[in-house]
């Protein structure tokens, strides 16, 4: 009758420690909370999950983040991911981040000026600047094209803008 049992138990055991080693494993993180002061956060790459379009962000050079006054913050692999993601929802008093290639730093969204035939994890093609250059755009226009379905992930634009 034990001789029987020992298998069972095994098996138990091995099952106990494989749930036991994939809780340990660190989680990705899709939003931040506690940041009331809705300033841009340091990144922890490799950990992140963009809500949008569910990547892991593992680069930040057109990462973007949206900070809630309830101190959520979410980060987005690509800008156009941030502007899809927030066209249904009601934050109010919303700050959002861009990573300024030309500055290596986090700046307000509203005020960067943007690139439009960039290679972006997504797509979308726009890279976030500090100094505006010709043929850039203003956070309004990248807006709208976005929720136009006027970049480069529409193959009609990338041939217009890429000539692809």
């Amino acid at each position: 009758m034990l001789k029987k049992l020992i298998p069972i138990f095994i098996f138990i055991a091995i099952v106990a420690l494989i749930f036991v080693s994939l809780s340990k494993k660190e989680q990705m993180v899709s939003v931040y909370k506690g940041n009331l002061e809705q300033k841009p956060l340091d990144l922890n790459l490799h950990h992140l999950q963009d809500p949008q379009c569910k990547m892991i962000i593992d680069d930040i050079s057109h990462s973007a983040q949206v900070a809630s006054k309830s101190g959520k913050t979410w980060v987005f692999d690509d800008v156009g991911c941030m502007i899809l993601w927030l066209k249904d929802k009601k934050l109010d008093h919303a700050k959002m981040w861009v990573w300024a290639k030309d500055k290596n730093s986090w700046i307000d969204a509203t005020k960067a000026w943007y690139s439009i035939n960039e290679a972006t994890p997504m797509r979308h093609g726009f890279g976030a600047y500090g100094m505006k250059k010709d043929g850039y755009i203003n956070f309004n226009q990248m807006k709208n094209r976005v929720l136009r379905g006027e970049d480069l992930t529409n193959p009609i634009i990338r041939k217009k803008v890429l000539g692809i």
